[in-house]
């Protein structure tokens, strides 16, 4: 029998060190995605996670049975807020309480909550002056419950109004008056700033002028100079632009987690191949693996979360359904390695 008095010390403890801990984990992740009719339960996606050596995910709503599948498991998770939820969440502290309660607290032994991550995509939509504050109100709820967990939002790369070269990054005008007072908050909590960065679209956006090997981190070659920088990848210099308009508005400390990343191996577009996608992700764990930065950050983890787990069939047409490192059979599309 385990006496009482060391139960809430231990339980204390845990909740004091879950966030620097396991923040030295293995830098890549995955992003579990379920818009899909034909997925695996979560216990078997947990399971798969586990037997492929996948030690952080990134959920995208508060799934109780992901949740509970995660117990345990020893697997990091970024937990995301619904979109849907940010008005409520800025305007009624209450709403905050019980969503910290029900989706956090329960979950917060036995599930290393990475951060909380407050909208996906919202800087240029109508629900974004509702992130900044719903923002605070988990963070005063997450306080009032007695964790220490971060809490962010997540961005896309068209925050940005300059990103080349990467010294040059800063936000756009549309998307300053936003992002900004958010960057400024985490810088003054040391949060993560959570982005999706996908050289694939820059790509396919720009074949002429950006090299295909350049995008799949396929080549040892500097292809961007920068100053005294030289790029090998377009990742490191999307990731360093972002880091340049942190820099720019004072929010030097902020780190960058990128939280989307990846290729499509169908879809019909001539790049969306399976060689490719195969090329790609592999190329990006190898890198990770090997912890040396970006040119901007060099010898600090770039922690990374690969967009996704699954192909999802309730994705739009095309390669939006074709992002998935395994088929929902739990079969690999390609192989891995983790």
């Amino acid at each position: 029998m385990v006496h009482p008095i060391i139960c809430i010390f231990s339980a204390a403890f845990l909740l004091s060190i879950q966030f620097h801990d396991f923040a030295g984990a293995q830098n890549v992740g995955v992003n579990y995605g379920r818009v899909a009719d034909n997925l695996p339960l979560p216990p078997q996606v947990i399971e798969l996670c586990k037997s492929k050596n996948i030690q952080r995910i990134r959920l995208f709503d508060p799934n109780p049975d992901a949740l509970k599948a995660l117990q345990d498991s020893g697997i990091e998770v970024i937990l995301g807020v619904v979109n849907n939820d940010l008005p409520t969440l800025a305007n009624d502290p209450a709403f905050a309480t019980t969503w910290v309660q029900i989706n956090v607290v329960p979950f917060a032994a036995t599930v290393p909550f990475r951060c909380i991550a407050v909208g996906n995509e919202l800087i240029s939509t109508d629900l974004a002056p509702s992130i900044l504050p719903a923002m605070q109100a988990i963070q005063n709820a997450l306080i009032a419950a007695n964790l220490r967990i971060p809490v962010s939002t997540t961005v896309s790369q068209s925050v940005l109004g300059t990103s080349y070269p990467p010294s040059a990054g800063a936000w756009s005008p549309d998307a300053a008056p936003i992002i900004v007072p958010i960057v400024q908050y985490l810088q003054a909590n040391k949060y993560p700033l959570l982005c999706n960065v996908y050289p694939y679209f820059a790509y396919a956006s720009d074949p002429v002028h950006i090299r295909l090997d350049y995008a799949l981190i396929n080549t040892t070659e500097v292809v961007v100079t920068d100053g005294a920088l030289g790029y090998t990848n377009l990742l490191d210099a999307q990731v360093d632009a972002t880091y340049a308009a942190l820099e720019k508005v004072g929010a030097n400390d902020v780190e960058t987690v990128v939280s989307e990343t990846g290729w499509p191996s169908g879809g019909a577009e001539t790049i969306s191949t399976i060689i490719n996608a195969q090329t790609y992700n592999n190329n990006l764990i190898a890198r990770l693996k090997a912890s040396t930065g970006t040119p901007k950050r060099p010898g600090k983890v770039l922690e990374t979360y690969i967009f996704a787990m699954f192909n999802e069939d309730l994705k739009a047409a095309g390669i939006e359904q074709h992002f998935g490192l395994f088929n929902p059979d739990m079969t690999e599309v390609y192989p891995i390695n983790f």
